[in-house]
């Protein structure tokens, strides 16, 4: 850990380190594999369930959290009822963040 941060990270006291993480600068850090498999599939409005068949995936834990929560937090997908998330009418649709990450790719 010390030779993968500046020393201006760590602030150290008697009772406690404190490490103070750099903010990144690059535009896409949380962009995983998972993220641009989702990303690829998505034409239209789909809910998570339809997401999940076209990805061949049965956990849905694992979905929500390697595929669809970072989407989310990226900018890339948005919420048909953004303010009820757990709908059962509830679907996901690009947007133009993440149509123009894909025609990056």
């Amino acid at each position: 850990m010390l030779k993968a941060y500046a020393k201006e990270c760590f602030q150290f006291s008697d009772d406690f380190l404190r490490l103070i993480l750099p903010a990144s600068e690059q535009l896409t850090p949380q962009d995983t594999p998972q993220v641009e498999e989702l990303l690829k599939i998505m034409v239209g409005q789909h809910s998570r369930q339809e997401l999940q068949e076209l990805l061949a995936l049965t956990d849905r834990e694992n979905f929500r959290l390697n595929y669809l929560q970072p989407a989310i937090n990226n900018g890339y997908v948005v919420l048909t009822i953004p303010d009820k998330p757990t709908s059962k009418n509830q679907k996901y649709y690009l947007t133009e963040k993440g149509k123009q990450y894909l025609n990056s790719l």
